[in-house]
């Protein structure tokens, strides 16, 4: 099944001791793009998070939100700086004895003096941390990866549709050109006999420019080649994943082959079939964007 390049995810883990909340968005682009917003504590675990991600996804430019709360107060120590207090309160007593003032300095008035009590965060086991977040993570990264295929499968019906409907115009130019022979042919023996009243010579040299003509205009090549891709395309859209780039070559390959058929075209019908040709291509090539 083919997936989308936009998708959605969200996970989230409470507990007594912590809530985990993981969120992914993506869309398009050429290729994997993987930005990350996470709390300083978590930044130790990009690498394992990346790694992890990119076995769900291949392509797209994919943001991932990812908050930690904990609960616990083993995430900090608060730490005491005796000497720190000590020099605030000898230069206290020195600024009360210079100016003759009343040293009314307390205990707490004084812890909140800077420095003197701070929080320091304690060491982090790198291992229980990322056992937290592996779940949460990997259950973001599977709604996301469900809510890409989801998408992918009514990308792949679209352009199913979209191919039928080209490879129907592409037999429209097949069963048009014959006609556009004849009525040549029609047109130069009906100018030859204007103007010749023998025409019996010129029969010769009538079929040889017809077949000059049928040579000039000649699209069996190109509308051929234009079944072919259709029908490739159409079994790219039946593989697993990873076909984006392929379906988008063979979009340029098909307009190539449109622009040809038009170039040759001296019949305005044909002509008109090669522009909505190119039309339905490019419709095609739009939605090929969306495919991871």
């Amino acid at each position: 099944m083919i997936k989308s390049m936009t998708g959605f995810g969200r996970a989230e883990v409470i507990t007594k001791e912590r809530k985990i909340t993981v969120e992914l968005k993506s869309v398009n682009h050429r290729y994997l793009d993987l930005s990350i917003k996470m709390p300083r504590k978590l930044v130790f675990l990009e690498g394992a998070i990346r790694n992890l991600m990119k076995t769900y996804m291949q392509r797209g430019k994919v943001d991932v939100f990812i908050t930690y709360e904990d609960y616990t107060l083993s995430c900090g120590a608060l730490k005491y700086n005796k000497e720190l207090a000590g020099e605030y309160l000898a230069y206290i007593r020195q600024m009360a004895e210079e100016f003759s003032l009343e040293n009314d300095v307390k205990a707490g008035a004084l812890s909140r003096y800077p420095d003197v009590l701070t929080m320091e965060e304690q060491s982090v086991d790198e291992d229980a941390l990322w056992a937290v977040l592996e779940a949460p993570l990997r259950e973001a990264c599977e709604k996301f990866a469900q809510s890409r295929a989801r998408e992918g499968e009514n990308l792949k019906n679209d352009l199913i549709a979209k191919l039928n409907a080209l490879d129907e115009k592409v037999s429209q130019v097949e069963a048009r050109s014959p006609e556009v022979v004849d009525s040549y042919r029609e047109k130069l023996e009906a100018k030859v006999h204007e103007l010749l009243e023998d025409s019996q010579i010129e029969d010769s040299r009538i079929a040889a420019e017809v077949v000059l003509f049928s040579d000039k205009i000649c699209n069996d090549e190109e509308t051929v080649r234009l079944h072919s891709h259709i029908q490739g395309m159409k079994k790219m859209l039946e593989e697993k994943e990873g076909i984006g780039r392929k379906l988008d070559f063979m979009a340029q390959e098909m307009n190539r082959e449109a622009n040809t058929i038009l170039s040759k075209s001296s019949d305005l019908i044909i002509s008109n079939i090669a522009i909505d040709l190119k039309t339905e291509i490019e419709k095609i090539r739009e939605q090929v964007q969306n495919v991871e």
